[in-house]
């Protein structure tokens, strides 16, 4: 259940920098190399980030107001 913690972690985070970029308040030199942080981190867990965009689709929800429950609930 680690893997998929920390992955949608990493995520929610992602999905934080990208808005702040769309409304401007993020330097987007630092943002684009935390994002490029990220992938890097997220490729480690293919399977958990499968899971949770799968879950994310079954329930129509974003990613980012996901919960570990929700997700282990759909596995």
């Amino acid at each position: 259940m680690e893997p998929i913690s920390e992955a949608l972690q990493l995520l929610k985070r992602q999905a934080e920098i990208q808005h702040g970029l769309r409304r401007s308040r993020d330097n987007p030199m630092l943002a684009e190399r935390e994002l490029y942080l990220i992938r890097n981190r997220l490729a480690q867990y293919p399977a958990a980030v499968q899971a949770i965009g799968l879950a994310a689709a079954e329930l129509h929800r974003p990613v980012d107001t996901l919960s570990v429950r929700d997700i282990v609930q759909r596995c």
